[in-house]
């Protein structure tokens, strides 16, 4: 491993998105975002819904993370996420419709909706679409 830099891995169900050295990670954690950089003290948190930043030098990239937890020890950071995907691959069409139907949702009347679900996907939509630069 280069020096100042630590390993990030970041894994979901259905693939490995990211597996590299990085100088500095910024994640969303439940209790706030958390920065880590190489020699961070042992660490087990879950994570928030959000982005997670990548940082090397001048360069960052991000990803959305919706979920999960993080590990950082002295192998480096491991990030396990229900769902993870970096800006570009993010439908805009798709998110904008999913922003509508959670709204709709949510303001309906109707006692059948999962409210707490509705507010979920609209959370979810809200960052895709934060992450598309809109």
């Amino acid at each position: 491993m280069a020096e100042n830099k630590i390993r990030l891995r970041i894994v979901t169900p259905v693939r490995e998105l990211y597996d590299e050295e990085a100088e500095m990670v910024i994640m969303r954690s439940s209790i706030g975002d958390i920065g880590i950089l190489h020699g961070h003290q042992p660490l087990t948190t879950t994570l928030d819904y959000g982005f997670l930043r990548i940082i090397n030098g001048e360069d960052e990239i991000k990803a959305t993370i919706f979920g999960g937890f993080a590990s950082v020890d002295e192998r480096g950071i491991t990030v396990l996420s229900d769902a993870a995907e970096w800006p570009e691959e993010i439908d805009e069409e798709r998110a904008i419709a999913a922003k509508e139907r959670a709204e709709n949702r949510i303001r309906s009347n109707d006692d059948s909706v999962d409210i707490a679900r509705a507010e979920l996907a609209l959370r979810r939509a809200l960052i895709r679409l934060e992450a598309k630069g809109k």
